[in-house]
């Protein structure tokens, strides 16, 4: 019999590679009396041959014949079979397993390894609830755990966040007769130390040391990363000292983890020393490796250091690092810092060095170029994808989609969609939500919900992203109330309250979905909502969701309380505002302009000057550095009460600490300077201004309007005729007001001249400009110019159109926005100008001449000057 034994389990091992042979072997032998208790003792490799070749019918009929044997053996080949299942990742079959041994031998309980393997391939497949069923079975049983069970239980509550009960049953462990090891404590601070608890993992160690338990590196590592994690780099090193003492050496890890935590928090200069000091032979630390390199080299990224990162890239090479990792940690950075070129050559070096790029290589890319705008350039970086024999996957798709979309292509975003459907490619629910937030975005509500029927419906998760889109949609909507009833009801039904919008989701959506249950209101919810109610002034609403949120343990941010100050200000409760500025310091929140701007606004518009100079001081001492807004609404305030020399001394500050003016800043004082009469000065910060940021008709708009004011009709009608000739948009100029005026001073042939030059540049402007020349010319006598005008006021008040700007074929070609000039080239030319040799000493030099007293002369005629390219720009529109 011994001979057939072992002859059946030669024949098992042997034909392991045709398993389908091996179970026809394994069941002949079986049902033969002969040879059938020989057979069971090839179990355990029949069964191993079955999982492994996935082989699930034949792994149920062994579980069906299993049964079908005496008890004594029946027991013992069932617990070999669901160990083995469980081992090896059929976890399912194993329970199934499992649950036949119990109810064929409920007096005889399985054997704790059996517990322990089902435990252990539980927490693995992260099905934590049964963990939690497997353990309350293993006490009805009367099965004793062991340490190892403990170890397995603790790291379920661990991963499951619940460290309160982790703790309790670490503390309990000595009841059960078990002592804790060097895994249970490692367990215990891994589990603190991702919760961000590093004090009590620190506790814990000392706990072990108490209790003659030694603590390994890896408890060290843990302990280290996450006190530099958290910022406390001191207490981090000190662990590093006690590790040595305990006569453990730092490893490769260790450092690994003091650089990833120090690049974290943006302390890069810190990391690199470290880096150093590890390729110094004589200091004996561990050299660094492939991994540290790629820490450091995206540290480097993150830092905007591009020449060290060069550097380091350079080292790498010679080393042999520069693996598809590496090359991909630089694409990343070249794209993040808006080197788009220098990213694609170094794809072009890499297929050179025969390193293939991946599909996440493409993604980067194109996501780089999406979010420059350059669409068509991404486009044609798939076709050199799938010319490279990658196709595209739903990333790649979605990166293009959210590229259309934040353009507000629709149409070109609804081919992207229709493209990648066609390749096999299925949108997920970052797909879906890009298209949810660009029909938000369209002002489509109804189009909106019918994407979410459509995805829950598909069974797409609707996940915290949906349900935060839904809500600013609906707050940008007017539709407020609805959004809060939508985060009032997510506490209770998860994203199904998204029914609430008509859809009926909560009849459609399982309340007993463990992924939806999770789907809870977040900190962007909340700041979405405050923000709403603050915008719409309704403040005593916001704080009690704001009370609402911190009691459901969100923590808020500067965020949410920069919304508070701008809405107190915005709506007049100033000391309200500086009560939340109080707040956050006590609370230790980090403070930005966000914070500090609405503040000098609201003082400004008090006239409270001197305080808005306390409070930009007060600015400057916590870290915050005040920009041109901040600056803005301190010279706005001072022009208001007549402190025009104070408000260019302001301006040269703003000079002296490269802090660069925009428009705004010269054209509040060009209306300062011409209310108080000085048009000398008015005029010359005009022409600065013109010579920095080009012929804005922002500039040309305020200086007219001022000088008709103030009934410089003359100087106001040169300045208009000038906006002429360069086929500005005359929309924000008081034209009609001009020929009223020329009119009652006797001026005909000046406002006539004003009318001729708007028609013969093609204007379509107010037909009421007409009158009052029209009325002129009849009362002297001139009827049939009068008669003329009249037929053109007629031709134009018959077609209906005023553009207020020229109306030829050279219209039709593309006009940059006022704000897209601005950016292409004032604040361009605004910084070349100060950061040319002289540039500064230029700037403050005409600030000096206006502060010593601008005025002493006569309004400049404005002539128009040779066009260069920004002429033509803007002239032709």
């Amino acid at each position: 019999m011994a001979e057939v034994a072992t002859l059946a389990n030669t024949v098992v091992k042997k034909t392991r590679s045709n398993p389908s042979l091996t179970w026809q072997f394994f069941k002949y032998h079986l049902s033969s009396p002969a040879t059938f208790k020989s057979c069971l003792q090839s179990i355990s490799a029949i069964a191993q041959t079955l999982v492994r070749a996935k082989m699930l019918p034949e792994i149920d009929q062994l579980h069906q014949l299993l049964l079908l044997q005496p008890p004594e053996t029946s027991r013992l080949s069932l617990t070999t079979l669901a160990q083995i299942s469980a081992k090896l990742g059929l976890l399912d079959k194993a329970l199934s397993q499992f649950q036949s041994l119990r109810s064929q031998f409920p007096t005889e309980p399985p054997p704790v390894r059996l517990y322990n393997v089902l435990l252990e391939s539980s927490l693995r497949d992260n099905r934590l609830e049964l963990v939690s069923e497997l353990y309350k079975d293993m006490l009805i049983a009367g099965v004793s755990p062991e340490t190892y069970t403990f170890n397995i239980l603790i790291s379920a509550l661990c991963d499951s966040g619940r460290l309160e009960d982790a703790q309790k049953l670490f503390d309990k462990m000595h009841e059960k007769g078990c002592k804790p090891n060097g895994f249970s404590f490692g367990i215990l601070i891994h589990g603190y130390c991702r919760a961000g608890i590093s004090s009590r993992g620190l506790e814990l160690l000392d706990e072990m040391r108490r209790v003659g338990c030694s603590a390994n590196t890896v408890i060290y590592n843990t302990l280290i990363s996450s006190f530099c994690k958290e910022g406390r780099i001191e207490e981090a090193e000190r662990l590093v000292e006690r590790m040595r003492a305990d006569g453990l050496f730092p490893n490769v890890v260790t450092f690994n983890a003091r650089i990833s935590a120090l690049c974290g928090l943006g302390k890069i200069l810190e990391a690199s020393k470290i880096f150093r000091d590890m390729q110094d032979d004589e200091l004996g630390l561990p050299k660094p490796n492939h991994i540290t390199c790629n820490i450091m080299l995206r540290g480097f990224f993150q830092g905007g250091m591009l020449d060290k990162a060069d550097l380091l890239i350079e080292s790498m090479n010679k080393d042999g690092f520069m693996k598809l990792e590496s090359y991909n940690i630089w694409l990343m950075g070249l794209v993040t810092n808006g080197k788009l070129l220098r990213a694609r050559l170094v794809l072009t070096e890499m297929v050179d060095k025969g390193i293939t790029p991946n599909i996440y290589s493409y993604n980067i890319l194109i996501d780089g170029l999406c979010k420059s705008g350059m669409i068509l350039d991404a486009r044609m970086v798939l076709g050199l994808m799938i010319s490279n024999g990658i196709s595209p996957d739903t990333v790649t798709y979605s990166i293009l989609l959210h590229g259309y979309c934040s353009k507000g292509k629709v149409l070109d975003a609804n081919k992207i969609l229709h493209e990648m459907m066609r390749n096999g490619c299925y949108p997920n629910t970052f797909t879906c939500n890009i298209l949810l937030q660009s029909l938000w975005k369209e002002g489509k509500t109804s189009e909106a919900e019918k994407l979410l029927q459509k995805m829950n419906e598909r069974g797409y998760v609707l996940d915290i992203v949906t349900c935060n889109i839904v809500i600013d949609g609906l707050c940008r909507s007017g539709m407020l109330d609805k959004a809060i009833e939508i985060v009032d009801e997510m506490w209770v039904h998860g994203s199904a309250a998204l029914g609430v919008l008509g859809n009926s989701f909560i009849g459609l959506v399982d309340n007993n979905n463990n992924k939806r249950k999770k789907c809870l209101p977040d900190l962007i919810t909340y700041s979405t909502i405050i923000d709403g109610l603050c915008k719409a002034g309704r403040m005593h609403e916001a704080k009690n969701k704001f009370i609402e949120m911190v009691g459901k343990k969100v923590e808020p941010d500067s965020i949410i309380y920069d919304t508070f100050i701008h809405g107190f200000c915005k709506h007049g409760k100033l000391s309200s505002a500086f009560r939340v500025l109080r707040d956050m310091e006590k609370k230790g929140c980090k403070k930005s302009t966000r914070t500090y701007n609405p503040l000098i606004w609201a003082l400004g518009s008090k006239h409270q000057v001197d305080e808005m100079y306390k409070l930009m001081n007060e600015m400057r001492e916590s870290g915050v550095s005040p920009d041109v807004f901040t600056y803005n609404s301190i010279i706005s305030s001072l022009c208001e009460v007549g402190r025009t020399q104070d408000a260019t001394s302001l301006l040269d500050e703003m000079l002296q600490k490269s802090i660069f003016p925009n428009v705004s800043s010269f054209k509040l004082l060009i209306k300062a300077f011409c209310k108080a009469c000085d048009f000398g000065a008015a005029q010359e910060v005009f022409e600065f201004s013109v010579s920095i940021f080009g012929h804005k008709e922002a500039l040309y708009d305020i200086m007219f309007n001022e000088l008709l004011v103030r009934e410089k009709v003359s100087e106001a009608k040169e300045l208009l005729e000038a906006a002429i000739d360069r086929g500005f948009d005359l929309g924000g100029f008081s034209y009609t007001s001009l020929v009223e005026r020329l009119c009652k001073e006797e001026k005909l042939e000046g406002a006539h001249d004003i009318l001729s030059r708007m028609i013969d540049k093609g204007y379509q402007f107010n037909p009421a400009s007409f009158m009052p020349v029209i009325d002129e010319l009849g009362k002297r006598g001139k009827k049939h110019e009068a008669d003329e005008l009249a037929e053109k006021m007629m031709e134009m008040a018959s077609e209906g159109r005023v553009t207020n700007k020229p109306y030829h074929k050279r219209c039709y070609k593309k006009k940059l926005k006022h704000s897209e000039l601005e950016k292409v080239c004032g604040e361009s030319d605004w910084k070349n100008l100060l950061h040319r040799d002289d540039g500064s000493r230029i700037a403050i030099k005409v600030l000096k001449r206006v502060q010593k007293g601008w005025g002493q002369g006569s309004i400049l005629s404005v002539q128009p000057q040779k066009s260069d390219f920004l002429d033509y720009w803007e002239g032709t529109g």
